[in-house]
């Protein structure tokens, strides 16, 4: 990536379904600018307390001390002059506010780095993340590895019970490998998912 050629303040935006290393890349990305000695302010939504309350964790057990937040417009009450990036995790968890904080952030001079699922257990697009992918200027998107057939996964599979969930359950439910698997598109099973049929 060509970060250099590019006026200072951008978004980067980090994709992909659960276990493709999204919060490790961010992590990655943090520590290699905290050897750089960036000023660098870490956010979560308080609603992700999967391994930690304060942390920012990969399911890999990286981890960097991050500001729990409710509200995208939270973040602008901790970001000074001297802030050099902003990252924030599990990004696709909170509103539309989001967009234009990291936009306002990126017009500011920052880097602004989001890391989150791009689609749902439906397997349709997240929430903010959409709008977030198309406003970036760097949009990295991440694999896993299928638990069913080994191919390259880009969705997120929920169970339920070891069964495969409704097109009807609520699209938010934090959990981790007890609820989720990662699949690829042909083994990626949803209930009731209305079809198109020829």
């Amino acid at each position: 990536m060509m970060y250099q050629l590019y006026r200072p303040g951008y978004i980067e935006v980090i994709s992909g379904c659960m276990f493709a290393g999204k919060t490790e890349e961010l992590i990655r990305r943090i520590k290699v600018l905290e050897f750089a000695k960036k000023n660098i302010l870490v956010f979560k939504p308080a609603i992700d307390n999967r391994y930690s309350e304060t942390k920012v964790v990969s399911h890999g057990g990286s981890s960097v001390e991050s500001i729990i937040i409710n509200d995208p417009k939270q973040i602008l009450d901790y970001v000074k002059d001297d802030t050099d990036v902003v990252a924030v995790d599990e990004v696709q968890f909170f509103s539309e506010d989001i967009v234009a904080v990291c936009d306002l952030l990126a017009k500011q001079g920052k880097r602004v780095m989001v890391a989150g699922l791009d689609t749902d257990f439906r397997g349709e697009p997240f929430g903010v993340m959409p709008k977030l992918i198309t406003t970036a200027e760097f949009v990295t998107k991440l694999t896993a590895v299928c638990m069913t057939c080994g191919a390259p996964a880009t969705r997120t599979q929920r169970l339920v019970n070891g069964e495969p969930a409704s097109y009807f359950d609520p699209i938010i439910l934090v959990g981790a490998a007890e609820s989720y698997e990662a699949r690829c598109r042909h083994c990626h099973v949803v209930k009731n998912k209305p079809q198109l049929e020829r």
